[in-house]
């Protein structure tokens, strides 16, 4: 394969010390040191943080050319400028570097690193535990991808005094004054979407799972923003299916998969060893780390507690799960999971053509969860793709996966992990719970479910699924109907095609055919 970079990262900022590639019993140690840093009843540690949030609204692609972006920019002297305010600082400053692969591919890995002040030797932890481990780290490691990391450097004139600037070209993101590792995780995987784009490949923000049945192995990946059930759909144990991935991968035309992380950063609010048991179960291991969990002063852990923030977080290895797969083994996808955290009309699963697949991968709606910070938490959103971090223009994502889809023999499917008749407090509304969204997935893998044509959206609805037992959670039509509110159910449905319209036409680019789909 050959490799689409041209321009390798600049080398490092000179520092007071830097040190090379700790152990991760030496970033334990270093954390253990962190004034906020708390050591809890599983014999890990829990980070407490300033920011507890991904940053969008301080997050800018470093460009000439903005009209070849869909997120915020900033000019190439700017990001000089913020590139000397940092270099300046880190000539003071003791400094860590983790060299690794985002993936393990040897076809598509790409080699990695994190450069960050010493004082937040967590971030660094969490994101060795995430990164393949590196042949020949060190001094003569040449990273094609380089996150800079100054928690501690504000940034005036920014949101929040805080910027994370985005040099696609040189494969270089900074990242000043947030102390939230998922600038650290976000940061290289926000920049290889663009080298999966440029080798003629998609990056999902899905997570991977093999499901066994009598038909064979079934490969599935799951879309979904965090917050929607993605990293719980992908580690459910419907038939004893293995995770593959957990967060981010690459899809290349055939169905071929790639993997990007050794590890999971997984969401720990209401985390419930009776229906999660293998993440809890990996979250509770003395490697794992913590962020913004609930902890009394005795170190007892309260994941259910969101006085902090509902954003508590945790990243541990794929080993500590016990059992996953490897994503080298596997060979093809058979399914596609979109899910969607609704409160209103969407049923509990639906079956799309090619063109509505598209369209609602291209919608990407949810209701806003607290992973993505106060301005988007309750909220009903809309993002291409599921992907927050993809980089360049979003109908890029639209028409490359419905290019895809030519190549690829897989079903894709919308499945609703919220709520069907309204919110939480309205009195007929129904929950789609844990236990109905796995026998949705276990019946997609065995192909047992049973279809019937939706008049409304022109998608194919369950008229049947083994272990489902209330239609209603399959046809939302039916509760309305039931409660006198069909009248309601019709004006949602018009109201949806009418803001999907809206919504598509901010992006000039798309092909014809998705936006037909809407109809």
């Amino acid at each position: 394969m050959t490799d689409v970079v041209k321009t390798r990262p600049a080398s490092l900022p000179e520092a007071r010390s830097i040190r090379w590639n700790p152990s991760p019993a030496e970033l334990r140690d270093l954390t253990s040191r962190m004034p906020n840093a708390k050591h809890t009843e599983y014999d890990n540690y829990n980070v407490q943080t300033r920011v507890v949030s991904r940053s969008k609204g301080s997050t800018y692609i470093i460009t000439d050319h903005p009209e070849e972006h869909s997120d915020q920019t900033v000019s190439s002297e700017e990001g000089q400028r913020i590139a000397d305010r940092q270099n300046e600082y880190i000539r003071n400053q003791d400094m860590l570097v983790v060299d690794g692969y985002i993936g393990n591919d040897p076809e598509f890995r790409v080699p990695a690193r994190l450069y960050i002040e010493a004082a937040n030797a967590n971030i660094a932890g969490m994101q060795r535990w995430l990164y393949f481990d590196a042949d020949g780290a060190g001094e003569d490691f040449e990273p094609r991808l380089t996150i800079i990391y100054t928690p501690n450097l504000e940034a005036p004139g920014y949101p929040s005094d805080r910027v994370i600037a985005v040099d696609l070209e040189a494969g270089v993101t900074r990242v000043l004054n947030s102390d939230y590792f998922g600038e650290s995780k976000k940061g290289g995987l926000r920049m290889w979407n663009k080298l999966t784009y440029d080798r003629g490949g998609l990056s999902l923000h899905a997570g991977c799972k093999v499901v066994p049945t009598d038909r064979g192995e079934q490969a599935m990946l799951i879309i979904g923003l965090s917050g929607t059930g993605k990293t719980t759909t992908t580690f459910t144990r419907q038939n004893e299916s293995k995770p593959v991935q957990d967060d981010f991968v690459a899809l290349y035309p055939g169905g071929h998969v790639v993997a990007t992380e050794n590890g999971c950063f997984a969401k720990t609010f209401a985390l419930d060893p009776k229906f999660e048991p293998t993440i809890h179960g990996a979250v509770c291991k003395p490697e794992a780390y913590l962020e913004n969990v609930s902890q009394n002063e005795a170190g007892t852990v309260d994941f259910f507690d969101t006085s902090y923030t509902p954003n508590g977080r945790a990243v541990f290895r794929m080993d500590a799960l016990g059992w996953h797969k490897d994503a080298r083994q596997v060979q093809a996808v058979q399914h596609l999971l979109i899910l969607n955290r609704n409160e209103n009309i969407i049923p509990a699963v639906a079956r799309l053509t090619r063109e509505q697949a598209a369209l609602y991968f291209m919608l990407g709606e949810t209701q806003g969860t607290s992973a993505g910070g106060k301005d988007e938490e309750g909220k009903f959103l809309r993002v291409p793709g599921t992907n927050p971090f993809f980089p360049l223009r979003h109908e890029q994502q639209g028409n490359r996966f419905l290019e895809l889809m030519d190549s690829c023999n897989f079903a894709v499917y919308l499945l609703n992990t919220g709520r069907i008749g309204g919110p939480e407090g309205e009195a007929s509304s129904k929950k789609v719970t844990i236990p109905y969204s796995s026998a949705v997935v276990k019946a997609i893998a065995e192909g047992t479910i049973q279809w019937e044509a939706d008049p409304d959206f022109g998608y194919e609805v369950a008229s049947a699924v083994p272990g489902i037992d209330d239609p209603e959670i399959l046809q939302p039509k039916k509760l309305y109907q039931r409660t006198g509110r069909g009248d309601e159910y019709a004006s949602i449905v018009e109201r949806l095609k009418g803001e999907r319209r809206a919504y598509l036409e901010k992006f000039p680019g798309l092909r014809d055919e998705i936006v037909a789909a809407v109809a």
